[in-house]
């Protein structure tokens, strides 16, 4: 069974203060992220393997964005700073 039957699958985005690699800037940029929401049941053609996978599944959100743009000098930045992985 595919890992995926396990989560719902949404994007939010949430603010977070970033430096300007170039200019210095500080700056609140709006990142995106996947929001993977474990469902309450596991699918009924599940086998003892699949249980256990679920079990152990926790909901988490992923991050999308690996750049962002500059407000002043409009230079893309490396995002560096954030988790990329982030438990709920």
């Amino acid at each position: 069974m595919d890992e995926r039957a396990f989560y719902k699958e949404s994007q939010t985005t949430k603010p977070a203060s970033l430096n300007c690699t170039y200019c210095k800037s500080v700056e609140t940029y709006d990142l995106r992220w996947l929001v993977r929401t474990k469902v309450d049941r596991l699918p009924g053609h599940a086998d003892e393997r699949d249980r256990a996978k679920f079990k152990k599944a926790q909901s988490y959100m992923v991050l999308l964005d690996d750049k962002a743009t500059c407000k002043k000098c409009r230079r893309a930045f490396d995002i560096s700073g954030v988790k990329t992985t982030a438990f709920l």
